[in-house]
């Protein structure tokens, strides 16, 4: 839920200003468990690694260096929340690589997550995935996440549905802020 993807840049996700709602509630209700995780270019193509060369020589624009810095930021509208809500940074799609932010989960004891945000085919899916395989209870908020193609958002919902049925729950938001209102916290 970065202004990178939300304002008018090559990597603009139209979908994410349906979803923002969803998004600002859940943080602003549960903003002391809220983790913002950033997707961070490097400062220019030839800083980043590997195949991620590759990528950033196709996408200048999208460094660091060629883009305003507040662009980097979380929405406004989430900002606000933040502290208590925490932020991580991540220089690829999932933010589990350098293993700072499942130390962080595990030493305030969650092993929960509710998850939201975008894109649903690329960095939902890798935060997703490596949740569930760090074995954390893992709750997809369905419509609080969002993708800049229909047909990669719907085809990995039905993945994650029917593959990760036993390790994820797939939720709307509102039965998600109902159950929270109802018992204890998911962590």
């Amino acid at each position: 839920m970065q202004r990178m993807f939300a304002e008018d840049t090559p990597w603009h996700v139209p979908w994410m200003e349906k979803v923002k709602d969803e998004v600002v509630e859940v943080s602003g209700r549960h903003s002391e468990r809220t983790i913002f995780t950033r997707f961070m270019p490097p400062e220019t193509a030839e800083d980043a690694c590997g195949a991620w060369r590759d990528y950033y020589r196709k996408w200048p624009m999208m460094t660091r260096s060629a883009l305003p810095p507040e662009l980097l930021d979380i929405l406004p509208e989430l900002r606000r929340f933040t502290p208590p809500a925490r932020q991580f940074d991540k220089q690829g799609y999932s933010p589990w690589l350098d293993g700072r932010l499942h130390a962080a989960l595990r030493r305030d004891g969650v092993t929960a997550l509710a998850i939201s945000g975008g894109e649903t085919d690329v960095c939902v899916l890798a935060t997703v995935l490596g949740a569930i395989d760090l074995g954390y209870r893992t709750v997809l908020l369905e419509d609080a996440i969002c993708g800049s193609a229909d047909e990669t958002h719907d085809a990995s919902l039905t993945v994650l549905g029917e593959r990760f049925s036993v390790q994820l729950d797939l939720v709307p938001t509102a039965d998600f802020l109902e159950g929270c209102a109802r018992s204890a916290p998911l962590y």
